[in-house]
Order: structure tokens, then sequence, then C-alpha cells
């Protein structure tokens, strides 16, 4: 190989900047968020029955291997990116269904306004596309809901957010391969 381009391809390795492609989605190592970087914990595709649905990947600022771990991290992101068109609908459903599973009646009473909330901003969308890029960005005490880099809304708490969390990575995920994977198994 040509000493140039082993030592640009050295250096290119050496900052990082290769990304994992999963689904055909070519995701970053790392991002940063309101000035703090985070790194890709782990990413893996969301199905129901035989369709994929979206790439989901979780960045924190040092990586962890169970849900205590992530939620002391801070800051985070949980990203999907889309591989099917789905409507409001559906988003809000899903959302719904992952909360119940994960959370007792009093965690989600405690956080109801904030569901809320969020199925209002996510009905916003109307419908999310194939390429369309959903982050949840857990900073500063709040989920900032994004679609396709446009912030559509800021949900406040804590408990909210581990709340939601829990519909990917808690005892009863939404699929325990994408919690695995997520996780960086």
């Amino acid at each position: 190989m040509n000493p140039i381009v082993m030592a640009l391809f050295s250096l290119f390795v050496a900052s990082g900047a290769i990304a994992a492609e999963i689904g055909g989605v070519r995701l970053d190592d790392k991002i940063s968020i309101d000035g703090k970087e985070l790194v890709r914990n782990g990413a893996g595709i969301r199905t129901r029955a035989i369709f994929k649905v979206y790439v989901a990947s979780l960045y924190i600022p040092a990586k962890s291997t169970d849900l205590a771990g992530v939620l002391a991290a801070g800051s985070r992101r949980v990203q999907m990116n889309l591989l099917r068109t789905l409507s409001a609908e559906q988003l809000v459903d899903a959302l719904n269904d992952g909360l119940k599973d994960n959370n007792t009646e009093a965690e989600l009473g405690a956080v109801k306004s904030q569901v809320d909330q969020l199925a209002s901003i996510l009905k916003t969308f109307r419908e999310v596309k194939e390429k369309d890029v959903v982050a949840l960005d857990y900073v500063e005490g709040g989920t900032r809901v994004g679609l396709n880099g446009d912030v559509k809304g800021v949900i406040p708490g804590e408990a909210f957010n581990r709340a939601l969390m829990k519909i990917w990575l808690g005892d009863h995920p939404v699929q325990s391969d994408l919690k695995k994977a997520m996780l960086g198994g």
C-alpha cells in the first residue's frame, strides 16, 4: 500500500471517525450534544413481525452494559433511524406499549403529563418516513425531541427520561436482542 494512503488511513482510524453501518444506516462512533461528547454504546435493528422498523442507537459519555450505568451516565441519546414509514399514531401506540410494559402504574402516574406531552409532539410529525431520524436527547434534566436535526420540544424531568429509557433497556424491552445490541452486546 502507498505510504501516504497508509498514513492517511491510520490518521482516520486514530481519529475515531469510522462509523458503523447497521441495516444500511451509517452511525457515528461519537456525537456532540450541547458541547458534551457522547460515544455510541451500541445499536441494533428494531423489527416487528418480518419488517425492519428502525435502527436504534444509544449514545452516552462512556460505555455501559446495563440500564443503571446508562442512567448514571447523565447526558444520553436514543436515536432512531427509520427504515420504513410510520404514522404518528403508530409511534404513540408503541411509546405507550413500551412504557406500560416496563414501568409500574405509580411510575407512569408520576410522569403522565410528560408522556402526554411527548405524544403531542409525536403527533405533530404526522408520519415519519424511511430515512428520517428521531432523536431523544437527555440533557440538563430534560428530554429534547428532535426530528431530522430540528428540535420539536423539550420535556422536563429525569423520572420521565428514566421511564422512556426502559422501553429499550428495561426488564421487558421492546425487543430483547435490540436491548443487548444497544448495551454493546
